[in-house]
């Protein structure tokens, strides 16, 4: 039934190997791990639950997880998988997080990774020593020092809270805190936002509900999830073509939408003209013909439980849930060595520190179409390259220009919103790592130049 390994992998690290210190046990960091490990790294794993899985355990220990209980993958499983690891065969389309953590577990146990994690182990300092080394320092006071550090704690554990939060004087919590519909029941709910997250928890409500409105602040496509019977992502497949601009590729899906769901506006939303992160939901339109959802626009003022819309518009509510999207949380490292800049990480393609060579980073993305879980895979390789001395970073120079290039391609191509500050284009992004490798190739310094490079003094506190 399944296309798992029969056995698990067993790693014997030699003495004197590189030491690397992985930072949560999601999938990012098993990725990683499992790749290192592949090449004879010596790798701890740090996880502040007990769990493996992070975002995808329900009521994670963690207190990380954002996972609801309908939870589904987005992205088809196919695409989704790690690329040497599928999902079991006979298994559906899109899994819910159940799948998903049983599928993370077995990834970890087939890879032998699951014996180098530290589970219940919470990271309190991240801090450079000499000749490019890191100490990990727990919250309990043990330490260790590392050749290299790789974060891959994800970016969906930190709430961001709209401005005017403490003018409703309603319910209010953020999407992060929400698990099922029951507790709605026969309130009037807006939910704020138009992200996955956002169209998952009103069609989960709108059931129970007195009423259940949604506020979309930006345009939008929500896109059908099936074509023809099979999942819209393989119709785009065939239909895209890498030579095409991208005004003909979103006159395409405009028009797949609309003879699915009709024109967005005739349900209160706006069509987009420039690039938006995919939306779609397999029943979200069918409750607005139901008319167990209506779309407002985005929110101009609160006060007390009325909120009024930009177009006017005014409601009461009982309830509101603010899909209203993350911070990044770093808070092991000191600012110095927190490579943000404002909702955007400073990271040279998405993953090296630019400043710190040995300061690595997996997962801190949303991929604008197809399946996180397997960009993380190509990251975890790459790391894995950089860790072994098999590649290596270029310049700083090279580096920033690069980064500018990437911003430069994000900002023609994307709104400047903070959701966006993240986004990830698959095709582009894979552009630049084959680039990155084939100039890496014509590199190949010493390993310990690289990693010796100064680092950034921590001492400035957290």
């Amino acid at each position: 039934m399944t296309t798992q390994a029969a056995s698990p992998v067993v790693h014997t690290a030699p003495s004197g190997t590189r030491r690397v210190a992985v930072i949560g046990a999601g999938a990012a960091g098993l990725c990683a791990a499992r790749h290192l490990l592949a090449r004879g790294v010596a790798v701890v794993v740090y996880e502040l639950g007990s769990q493996v899985g992070g975002l995808w355990v329900y009521n994670n220990d963690s207190g990380l997880s954002p996972a609801y209980a309908s939870l589904h993958l987005n992205s088809e499983a196919r695409v989704t998988a790690y690329q040497d690891f599928p999902f079991p065969e006979g298994g559906p389309l899109y899994p819910d997080h159940r799948q998903v953590h049983q599928y993370l577990a077995s990834y970890a146990d087939t890879f032998g990774v699951t014996p180098h994690i530290r589970f219940r182990s919470r990271v309190a300092d991240i801090s450079p020593q000499a000749a490019g080394r890191w100490r990990v320092t727990l919250a309990d006071g043990a330490s260790d020092d590392f050749d290299a550090v790789v974060v891959g704690t994800g970016h969906q554990g930190s709430p961001a809270h709209p401005d005017w939060r403490a003018d409703f004087q309603g319910e209010y919590l953020h999407a992060h805190s929400y698990r099922v519909p029951e507790p709605f029941r026969d309130k009037r709910v807006l939910v704020v936002g138009v992200g996955n997250s956002a169209v998952d928890i009103a069609a989960d409500i709108c059931v129970v509900a007195q009423s259940t409105f949604i506020s979309a602040r930006s345009p939008v496509l929500m896109m059908p999830r099936m074509l023809f019977g099979v999942p819209t992502s393989r119709v785009l497949a065939r239909l895209e073509k890498s030579w095409m601009p991208w005004p003909l590729r979103r006159t395409i899906r405009e028009t797949l939408t609309r003879i699915v769901h009709g024109r967005m506006e005739q349900w209160g939303f706006v069509t987009p003209k420039s690039r938006t992160h995919p939306t779609s939901h397999p029943s979200l339109m069918s409750h607005f013909v139901w008319d167990r959802i209506k779309a407002k626009p985005g929110i101009d003022s609160v006060q007390g439980k009325e909120v009024r819309f930009v177009d006017g518009s005014r409601e009461t509510f009982d309830t509101v849930i603010a899909a209203t999207g993350y911070h990044v949380d770093l808070p092991f490292l000191a600012p110095a060595l927190r490579p943000l800049d404002g909702h955007r990480l400073d990271l040279f393609l998405r993953v090296i520190h630019p400043k710190c060579p040995s300061l690595y980073f997996v997962g801190m993305f949303n991929v604008a179409g197809g399946g996180n879980i397997r960009m993380m895979d190509d990251q975890a390789q790459w790391v894995t390259e950089l860790v072994t001395g098999a590649m290596a970073p270029p310049d700083e120079a090279t580096i920033r220009a690069a980064m500018a290039a990437e911003q430069a391609f994000l900002r023609k191509h994307y709104p400047a919103a903070p959701r966006y500050a993240l986004e990830l284009d698959p095709v582009f992004y894979r552009g630049q790592l084959a680039r990155e490798h084939q100039r890496a190739r014509q590199r190949r310094p010493a390993l310990a130049t690289v990693m010796s490079a100064p680092l950034p003094s921590s001492k400035q506190g957290n």
